[in-house]
């Protein structure tokens, strides 16, 4: 079966953000989503945590925060919440969108796929830490290369207090490091867990900010300490021939058609 594909012209980033992202291996765009869309995304994900501990929709994966509890009248609490366009329209409406997309494609080429997208509820009081890791430990398989992205965008504002990204800046110049394993929801970790760095770096941000970084920088987050939440969404993206694996969905091309993968 043949699709046919429109074909988009890219947007280029100023040179100043091209060259701040191949440096530091990461970009914040300030303002990315305005607050229309933001707000959408909000009304549809109120009550998140009741609905699906009610009720998993097909097509959707939950990790729940370890040994945090809601009271008795309470459900656990989410974690993170895998192909999050599923309960949200405004996301999937923004993993598309030109804003987002324009970025993605002066990043990393014309050929866009989606990777995945995955919502986290850093819940008030409750979100634990994510310790410090590469994507590319979980992504990474015989048939791929690190060329994908994230961008990561602010449902809510994040500061240090409530848990927001901390990169090690230039640490995606280098390899893909051994990681420890343990049987939690975050999986994969650099030794020291989360231990202070002095070479990492706190990114806030306002809502409706994007950060987008690469497979291989240093990351992670501490706990959420705050009386508020810390709630926002990674859209992750492939060079559409990186690896064999069919993508979810072929975004943009550079040509006119693109045959349907098997």
């Amino acid at each position: 079966m043949i699709q046919k594909m429109k074909k988009i012209k890219q947007s280029k980033l100023s040179p100043n953000d091209r060259d701040f992202y191949d440096e530091n291996g990461y970009l914040v765009k300030k303002g990315l989503i305005n607050a229309e869309q933001l707000n959408q995304v909000k009304v549809e994900i109120e009550g998140l945590h009741q609905r699906m501990a009610n009720q998993v929709p097909d097509g959707v994966g939950i990790s729940w925060e370890e040994h945090v509890h809601g009271e008795p009248d309470k459900p656990k609490y989410i974690r993170q919440l895998m192909n999050s366009e599923v309960i949200s329209e405004g996301l999937n409406e923004i993993l598309r969108s030109n804003e987002v997309l324009d970025v993605v494609g002066s990043l990393i080429g014309p050929n866009i796929s989606l990777f995945h997208s995955k919502l986290l509820m850093k819940a008030a009081k409750r979100g634990t830490i994510t310790p410090w890791h590469q994507d590319y430990s979980y992504w990474r398989n015989p048939d791929n290369q690190p060329l994908m992205i994230n961008c990561m965008l602010s449902i809510d504002e994040a500061n240090s207090e409530n848990g927001c990204i901390r990169f090690v800046p230039g640490s995606h110049k280098g390899e893909l490091l051994v990681h420890d394993q343990a049987q939690t929801s975050f999986g994969l970790f650099l030794p020291g867990f989360f231990e202070a760095r002095d070479d990492a770096v706190v990114v806030e941000t306002e809502p409706g900010d994007c950060v987008f970084f690469g497979p291989l920088i240093i990351h992670g987050s501490s706990a959420n300490q705050s009386l508020n939440h810390r709630r926002a969404n990674t859209f992750a993206y492939n060079v559409t021939e990186n690896g064999i694996q069919r993508p979810r969905e072929v975004l943009r091309t550079k040509f006119d058609t693109v045959k349907e993968l098997k």
